[in-house]
């Protein structure tokens, strides 16, 4: 199965199954002599692991990392980095009754259609799981990217019809998002967010919402014209993390409801610097950054497992019937796409800072 690589020079590689023996990702571009840890990257992983809250599957996951590769005496070698996470919370049995019967709103029926032979048990391949692998890599993007003073940051803005209804700064989406479930800047809107996901839980039902992805300190200049454009770029990358299904690029939709008069950002001069006064393009022009901050929204679907009884198909006996899904599931998945979605953008920043010669690709700098 292609299209398991990411990236032309900073590229990861995720692969392994939701219930297999473990998971993980080859990580090939990063510059030798980066100080690097287990520690580094654990740090995020933990930050998307199950079970830490009512508002995640409550699967008991460590999802401990181990670098198999590319580290000697904590400093990157410049060759491939592989990282391993064993599966240890593993119970397959829910799965039997989806064998054959592909779920609604699952990955299920797509891969039944082009592969015929799937790993059924909890979604296989196409099982959140597989970001384990995203996460572990963006932790090193991250890392290169605050050695250049580049900072990507990420919170939930709507959640089960709940939204936040200001733009919070920095400071507060550093010091908030972690202190809550629902990952949102605003303590209180995340407490009305949670009880919507809640609710709408205790029906056997699952909500979707919308996730901000911010990057900071992003230099002028990154992204190529035409078919390599930054935010086509940034738009593949965030749309490749399951569940979501829309990417909008500054102010996105809103675009179609205004004029030009409204839309274009007024160009002047701050201490002798070129900046825009508004930043509705997202801190992207022609497909290339600004210097202006980048701002993207995702909007993530409900989560498709749900315990109401659905409409299936068994694709042997080819019956049309009922399914009621059995497992632990998430209520929500946004706050769990927060750390997903800061580590892709960060993937494509460090890639395309690398191509223009903003990171020296060979030595850590």
């Amino acid at each position: 199965m292609g299209g398991n690589t990411f990236g032309k020079i900073f590229k990861i590689t995720t692969w392994g199954e939701s219930h297999g023996t473990s998971i993980g990702v080859v990580v090939d571009g990063v510059p030798a002599g980066m100080p690097l840890s287990e520690a580094d990257i654990q740090r995020e992983l933990d930050r998307r692991r199950p079970g830490q809250s009512v508002l995640a599957t409550p699967r008991k996951e460590r999802d401990e990392v181990e670098i198999l590769s590319g580290v000697f005496q904590g400093k990157t070698l410049g060759t491939p980095i592989s990282m391993l996470v064993r599966n240890v919370d593993v119970d397959s049995s829910p799965y039997e009754d989806v064998r054959t019967r592909p779920r609604p709103g699952h990955a299920d029926l797509a891969y039944r259609l082009k592969f015929g032979h799937v790993d059924h048990r909890g979604g296989g391949r196409a099982s959140a799981r597989e970001t384990i692998g995203r996460v572990a890599a963006g932790a090193i993007a991250k890392k290169l990217l605050a050695a250049h003073r580049v900072e990507v940051l990420a919170h939930t803005v709507e959640a089960a019809g709940v939204k936040l209804e200001r733009d919070p700064s920095p400071q507060e989406i550093r010091k908030n998002v972690e202190r809550n479930p629902m990952r949102c800047a605003d303590m209180k809107i995340a407490e009305r967010m949670k009880e919507a996901v809640l609710k709408a839980a205790s029906e056997g039902d699952s909500t979707g919402g919308m996730v901000e992805v911010i990057a900071l300190g992003v230099p002028a200049g990154l992204g190529e014209p035409v078919f390599e454009k930054l935010d086509a770029e940034i738009a593949r990358a965030l749309m490749s993390i399951g569940s979501v299904k829309a990417v909008l690029i500054g102010a996105g939709c809103k675009f179609a409801e205004m004029r030009g008069s409204e839309a274009n950002d007024p160009i002047a001069l701050r201490g002798g610097r070129l900046v825009t006064k508004t930043n509705n393009a997202g801190g992207i022009l022609g497909g290339i950054s600004t210097g202006m901050p980048i701002v993207v929204r995702i909007a993530v679907k409900p989560t498709p497992s749900i315990t109401k009884p659905q409409q299936t198909v068994d694709m042997v006996k080819m019956e049309e019937g009922k399914i009621r899904l059995r497992g632990r599931f998430d209520p929500n998945i946004c706050p769990r796409i927060v750390p997903v979605a800061e580590a892709m953008l960060a993937l494509v920043l460090v890639d395309h800072m690398l191509r223009a010669g903003k990171i020296d690709p060979v030595r850590f700098r």
